[in-house]
C-alpha cells in the first residue's frame, strides 16, 4: 500500500523587518508577523484618538487600477484632523493598504478601522477569507494560537480553550499580522486560530483589517 503523505502543521513566522509579510505567501505558513514599533507620531495620535471617548466605525472599499497604483484615503478618520499626529497615521495606513494590494496583485482592498471596547469576536476561531491584515494601533492586541494547542473540531466551544495564559500568543501595539483565513486556496483547514481579546476596565483598542476582495 502507499503510504499517506501528510500536510505539514500550519506554521507561523515572524520578524523585525515588513519583508517577513511576503512569506505568509508560502504553502503551510497562515501568519506572516512583522514585529514593528510605531512611530512616535503615530502612536500619540492612537492614543489622543482613543482619549475623545467618541465611538468610530468605519469601512471602505479601495479600487486600484492595478496593484501599485498609489493609495490615498482623504476621508478615514476625517473628524480627527486636528490631532497630533493625523497625517502620520493616514500615510501609515495607506502604505499598509498598498502593500498588501502589491503582495497579492489586488484590485479591491477592504478596510475597516474602528475603537472597540470589548471583544468583537471573544471565542477562538477562523476566518472564512483568504486573507487579513490585523493590525492594532492601540490597546491589546489580537490573540491567536499554535497549531495543536486547541482541536480545530472544537472551535467556538469556551471549555476548549487554553486556559494556561502562556499558551495564547498575543499580538503588541503596531505589530501587523498577515492571517492566512479557510478560502485561501490550499489552506482549508488551516486557518489562524485566533480570537479578539476582552479589553479591562474601560479600556479601549484602535483596530484596523484589511480584506482581499478581488
Amino acid at each position: 500500500m502507499l503510504a499517506m503523505r501528510l500536510s505539514p502543521a500550519p506554521r507561523q513566522v515572524r520578524g523585525e523587518a515588513p519583508q517577513v509579510l511576503g512569506e505568509v505567501l508560502e504553502d503551510g505558513v497562515n501568519l506572516a508577523l512583522w514585529q514593528r514599533r510605531l512611530p512616535v507620531q503615530i502612536e500619540d495620535f492612537a492614543t489622543l484618538l482613543l482619549a475623545q471617548k467618541q465611538p468610530l466605525a468605519e469601512s471602505l472599499t479601495v479600487a486600484l487600477e492595478h496593484a501599485d497604483a498609489p493609495v490615498q484615503l482623504p476621508t478615514l478618520a476625517a473628524g480627527y484632523t486636528d490631532l497630533h499626529g493625523y497625517a502620520a497615521f493616514v500615510s501609515d495606513v495607506e502604505w499598509l493598504v498598498q502593500a498588501f494590494a502589491c503582495l497579492l496583485d489586488a484590485r479591491r482592498i477592504g478596510v475597516r478601522l474602528r475603537i472597540l471596547d470589548q471583544a468583537m469576536c471573544p471565542r477562538f476561531h477562523v476566518d472564512h477569507v483568504p486573507l487579513r491584515l490585523i493590525t492594532t494601533y492601540a490597546g491589546i492586541g489580537s490573540q491567536w494560537l499554535r497549531e495543536g494547542v486547541m482541536p480545530r473540531a472544537r472551535l467556538g466551544d469556551a471549555r476548549a480553550e487554553p486556559e494556561d495564559a502562556g499558551l495564547i500568543e498575543q499580538l503588541a501595539a503596531g505589530e501587523v499580522a498577515l492571517a492566512k483565513g479557510e478560502k485561501w486556496l490550499g489552506n482549508e483547514g488551516a486557518g489562524l486560530i485566533h480570537r479578539s481579546p476582552q479589553p479591562q476596565g474601560g479600556e479601549r483598542r484602535l483596530l484596523l483589517t484589511l480584506d482581499w476582495l478581488a
